[in-house]
């Protein structure tokens, strides 16, 4: 994770800040940076041992690269289900019924009233 940065433009980008920053804050600037890296390492560690805890010894049968999102490839994905073979039932087909639903006539109450030019349909004057 270097996102871009090499050895030259980290030089680059140094040169300028101390030229920026001047030789008299200097020193007081390079101090609060490495109070700052100090106290990001202290948060990060504690953060890891944080999780680590919550989730308990099973941290480390996670593997890591099969989340890694540049993995994803949705080619391969659909290929594999295209190509995965289809599981054998457990219980055989004979044994398998199929419930047969008789149909039913709606009750009154379900059925919409048809809207006449007598009978307008509700009209909500706070909704609109």
């Amino acid at each position: 994770m270097t996102f871009g940065l090499t050895f030259e433009k980290l030089l680059l980008i140094g040169l300028i800040a101390v030229m920026i920053i001047g030789p008299e804050r200097l020193p007081r600037v390079a101090e609060n940076f490495s109070k700052f890296v100090r106290r990001a390492g202290v948060f990060l560690r504690d953060t890891k041992s944080k999780v680590r805890e919550e989730m308990g010894p099973d941290i480390d049968d996670v593997d890591w690269r099969k989340l890694d999102p540049r993995q994803y490839d949705p080619r391969r994905i659909i290929r594999d289900a295209l190509l995965e073979e289809d599981p054998k039932p457990t219980t055989p087909a004979a044994a398998i019924v199929e419930p047969t639903l008789e149909p039913v006539a709606p009750r009154r109450s379900q059925i919409s009233p048809a809207f006449t030019g007598g009978n307008p349909p509700p009209f909500d004057v706070e909704a609109t």
